[in-house]
């Protein structure tokens, strides 16, 4: 969620603790300058990967190898391999966001069916407190390679914040799985408080989108019922 702040004069790869504790990331003045109409979609050159097998062909193939059929076991956990199906297609289902602050009760905020735009405010945060975000998703048909999550935030149509966090590789199965993002804190200040707009995207290795969602938060003084 958006945090603003000065930039210093040279970039540096990664994340860059601060002496007050906060999360900055370093972003291009390119990234951070940028409208809503401009550049978000720069990360979507597709990478080019070996044609898809089913994940039945998956764990037929190389079975004679032993290291390969332990790996392929490993991965897979105990997936029913009969029971899912023959689709090249993995599918990933994001079922809730929630908002995780010390001291206050989960924000949990269901996500509407095929993403898109939330019309009014989906949510307030307090300026200056730490929070983190956790996403509970399924995954059916096939293993999902490289899912990534990605969020660029808007305050008056200049980008202020840009983050992503590769979530990993997961294999299909019936209970949903779970993820954690890294604690980070809220911009505060008078120039921090008001309305923000966002895109969240997730995303995998072969930029199959998953999920898109536009919205609009507030950051203000205190927390008010979401």
């Amino acid at each position: 969620m958006g945090k603003e702040g000065e930039k210093d004069e040279h970039e540096e790869s990664g994340d860059e603790r601060e002496s007050d504790g906060n999360l900055k990331r370093d972003e291009s003045e390119s990234s951070l300058g940028e409208t809503e109409d401009e550049g978000e979609d720069a990360e979507g050159n597709k990478i080019q990967l070996g044609p898809q097998v089913t994940l039945k062909e998956q764990f037929e193939k190389d079975k004679d190898d032993e290291s390969l059929r332990k790996w392929k076991e490993q991965l897979l956990g105990n997936v029913d391999i009969n029971d899912v199906g023959e689709a090249l297609e993995p599918d990933v289902k994001m079922l809730s966001l929630s908002i995780l602050s010390p001291g206050r009760s989960d924000i949990v905020l269901s996500i509407p069916e095929g993403g898109g735009k939330i019309e009014g405010r989906w949510f307030t945060l307090k300026e200056g407190c730490r929070y983190s975000l956790r996403f509970e998703f399924k995954v059916s048909h096939n293993i999902v390679a490289g899912l990534k999550y990605t969020n660029n935030v808007w305050k008056t149509g200049v980008k202020v914040d840009s983050a992503r966090e590769m979530l990993g590789t997961f294999s299909p199965q019936a209970e949903p799985y779970t993820y954690e993002m890294p604690e980070d804190t809220t911009p505060s200040g008078y120039f921090a408080r008001g309305s923000y707009s966002a895109k969240t995207k997730f995303v995998d290795d072969d930029n199959k989108c998953y999920l898109e969602i536009s919205y609009t938060f507030d950051i203000r003084k205190d927390w008010v019922n979401n």
